[in-house]
């Protein structure tokens, strides 16, 4: 088959550089004006027609990475406004340092979901784990996000404005409950039912792409609670870390390289904007190796975290495995 044609907008250049390097160093056709692709540009920058390759690898070599998913997990509790917009002003930074150090991925796709049921969202997916489209309530942006150019409920790399459309989708505002389930809102994203067509994640999580988990939250998963000693009431995620990475790693084939799990969090109680110490978060993350990447939530700008991440998920991309 001949290479493939795509026509992408600069910024959608940058995040379509997600995908990784499909080839070694030296290797292929380099993405020509990529260097002049500068990050947050939106619907500003002029077209750009890239050769997407065409099976040049040899026989026998280690397969990569083709499809991305970027899953953004944001809790929208009463204390993380500041959070959100770090998130948001770093958000351009982690672009281009994709477009700086990744190429090769055909496809990718950007969701947001918060901590809890959320229900300024669009009817019927006010659920937790819901893909935001609209946000409403205290500090949120306040907008509906969509439509998306991808006609679908998340971001991909059609879209003429990301950083403006994620923006949006990530100023989920302030209005949450302070009992976080920051792991059952991931979780629920990605079931395979949330992502059968017509449900609402409607073909955003895909077996067949490297996983990268951005999750960004000031307290740890809430424990579950019993009332009584007959009444059990799960105010929590439900479970506990290692059920966790069960079910996360089952949704891809039960192939745990394929994830790349990037926490930003409490670690430690002496910290600059009073988080809470998530102890299962940590344990989380590092059941994912060197996979699983832990940072500060404090952090005025999460650039720097997002800069140390990008060689990982370059070297998952790498050493990507197709689910039997």
């Amino acid at each position: 088959m001949g290479p493939t044609t795509l026509r992408i907008s600069s910024l959608g250049l940058s995040l379509w550089a997600l995908g990784c390097s499909a080839t070694a160093a030296g290797e292929g056709t380099p993405l020509a004006g990529a260097a002049g692709a500068g990050p947050g540009s939106g619907s500003g920058g002029g077209s750009l027609v890239l050769d997407a390759g065409g099976g040049g690898g040899s026989a026998g070599a280690a397969a990569t990475c083709t499809n991305v998913d970027l899953l953004f997990v944001v809790d929208n509790s009463g204390s993380m406004a500041d959070q959100q917009q770090s998130l948001i002003a770093s958000f351009d930074g982690f672009v281009k340092g994709i477009r700086d150090k990744l190429s090769g991925a055909l496809s990718y796709h950007v969701g947001v979901v918060s901590t809890d049921d959320y229900g300024e969202n669009a009817p019927g997916c006010t659920q937790i784990g819901s893909l935001i489209t609209r946000t409403g309530g205290i500090q949120s942006s306040n907008q509906e996000c969509g439509p998306f150019a991808s006609a679908a409920r998340f971001m991909d790399a059609t879209e003429p404005d990301l950083g403006g459309k994620f923006a949006c989708a990530a100023r989920v505002g302030v209005g949450g409950a302070d009992d976080e389930r920051p792991m059952r809102a991931m979780l629920n994203a990605l079931r395979p039912e949330t992502n059968a067509p017509g449900a609402c994640n409607a073909g955003f999580s895909r077996l067949d792409s490297l996983l990268v988990v951005v999750l960004i939250t000031d307290e740890d998963d809430v424990p579950d609670q019993c009332e009584s000693e007959t009444s059990c009431a799960t105010y929590g995620s439900g479970g506990n870390p290692q059920a966790w990475y069960d079910e996360i790693v089952s949704y891809k084939g039960g192939v745990a390289k394929n994830i790349v799990m990037l926490s930003l969090i409490g670690k430690k109680a002496d910290n600059a904007c009073g988080a809470q110490v998530a102890a299962k978060h940590i344990g989380f993350a590092n059941r994912f190796g060197e996979n699983g990447h832990t940072g500060d939530v404090c952090a005025p700008s999460y650039a720097a975290f997002f800069t140390q991440a990008l060689p990982t998920i370059a070297t998952a991309c790498k050493n990507y495995e197709p689910p039997k």
